[in-house]
């Protein structure tokens, strides 16, 4: 149903029409089969209950790249930092056999260094040290990819080094460490690729981890990553954990006064129950770093 002609216009040029789509599919008869479509309503169904279900998703995107470009940075700075102090007698550290594991440096050049080569200041670099193949650690890793960064860290030969930094961010065991941070860049690359993000499936279940208890029809949806990233915010700042958690209940109140069953459809997708937590919680949380 379509109340206002013209507003209803002008969501469609804002938004787009395919874009817009998907955010009809929960109101579908048949949903969530998106197989053999017939495109039917639900009886009742508004137009406005599709806009307003896409820019939930819309603040979502925005107020978890927020964060998630924190730890992003966070995990850069203090990985360079680490190792550049465990290695001191060799600013290519990221290159060498005793330190990284072999396949990660045979395909550096293709996978990381060609692109990092582009940047001005690697580019400056090599201009003025004309005989380097890389520049210093403390340069390189500063233009990697968040992927980039994760496959080196598990490409690391020592276990030390991975834990010296695991630890720092209160994951004691690497494995839950790694699957972490590939559960921040899955949901990282969904936000900045403007995808659908609240019924998003990850493509690895979240691990058993500091994180908190992960229910079993949770651990591939969005209701879990947003409790990894908000552990390992917490553990960079915990006022940034709390400033998170309230910006994303608003926008979930905000959703709930939109229209009548947007929260159960939300909740369902993300198998979370969108609730403010006390301080209290938060800083039990963080005591159990």
């Amino acid at each position: 149903m379509i109340a206002d002609e013209e507003k209803a216009k002008e969501n469609l040029l804002d938004i787009g029409y395919y874009r817009l789509g998907f955010y009809f599919f929960p109101f579908e008869v048949s949903y969530p089969n998106l197989k053999k479509r017939d495109h039917m309503m639900i009886p009742g169904t508004k137009f406005t209950d599709a806009v307003a279900l896409y820019y939930f998703d819309f603040d979502v995107r925005n107020i978890l790249m927020r964060y998630i470009s924190r730890i992003e940075v966070a995990f850069r700075t203090y990985m360079t930092y680490t190792l550049s102090n465990n290695y001191k007698q060799d600013p290519l550290w990221f290159v060498n056999p005793k330190v990284v594991e072999q396949s990660f440096i045979d395909n550096f050049d293709s996978s990381c260094y060609e692109g990092i080569r582009k940047n001005a200041d690697i580019r400056r670099h090599h201009q003025h040290y004309r005989t380097d193949k890389y520049a210093p650690a403390w340069k390189t890793l500063e233009h990697m990819t968040l992927g980039g960064m994760l496959t080196l860290y598990k490409s690391l030969n020592s276990v030390t080094d991975k834990r010296d930094i695991s630890t720092h961010f209160g994951v004691n065991q690497t494995t839950v460490f790694e699957n972490y941070m590939e559960t921040i860049r899955c949901i990282r690359n969904i936000c900045a690729h403007g995808s659908v993000l609240y019924d998003a499936k990850l493509f690895q279940e979240v691990r058993r981890g500091p994180a908190g208890r992960i229910a079993e029809d949770e651990k591939y949806r969005l209701g879990a990553a947003i409790k990894v990233i908000s552990y390992m915010i917490g553990q960079i700042s915990a006022k940034r954990q709390q400033d998170m958690i309230i910006k994303l209940y608003k926008a979930y109140m905000e959703l709930k006064s939109s229209g009548t069953g947007l929260q159960q459809i939300v909740e369902k997708a993300t198998q979370m129950i969108w609730e403010l937590p006390s301080i209290s919680q938060l800083q039990t949380q963080k005591s159990q770093k």
